[in-house]
């Protein structure tokens, strides 16, 4: 009985700490960076990176075992449009969290990264990107909890 709410309030802490390290890296990116600013986007994108991975888990067991069934989520369309959103955010933020390991020998060393222009204007936007799938997800997930995209 307490593990169905066990697993919706971990759901519900992972996605609130992914939003909050998503905003943390949009106020802090930027350039021209220190080796503090450097390290505290590369530890914020390790903990936005865990928090992603266990919203996806917790997730998915959810819609497995502990709430309405399988049959009822993968026919939900609001299920599918938040996944795919999600999963898209998820590819996007590829390119910022490589760029931000990008920068250990220059931190090793003792030094800030030398971020280029045009590098600065692609993080920016993955990380625009990413957060404007937070309101796509966000009216999905209260559509599909009250059963609007069932479609059998």
């Amino acid at each position: 009985m307490y593990l169905p709410a066990l697993m919706a309030s971990l759901h519900h802490f992972a996605a609130f700490t992914l939003v909050a390290t998503l905003a943390v890296e949009v106020a802090t990116f930027k350039p021209p960076l220190s080796v503090l600013q450097a390290r505290r986007l590369q530890r914020t994108d390790l903990v936005f990176g865990t928090a992603a991975a266990v919203l996806l888990v917790v997730g998915l067991l959810r819609t497995q075992w502990f709430e309405k069934g399988p049959a009822y989520y993968w026919h939900d369309v609001y299920f599918l449009i938040k996944l795919g959103a999600f999963i898209v955010a998820g590819l996007i933020s590829i390119y910022p969290s490589i760029t931000y390991l990008s920068w250990n020998q220059a931190l090793t060393a003792g030094r800030g990264p030398d971020v280029s222009k045009a590098c600065t204007k692609r993080v920016r936007l993955c990380l625009v990107l990413e957060l404007t799938t937070i309101f796509i997800i966000l009216p999905c997930a209260a559509l599909m909890a009250r059963g609007f995209g069932y479609l059998r």
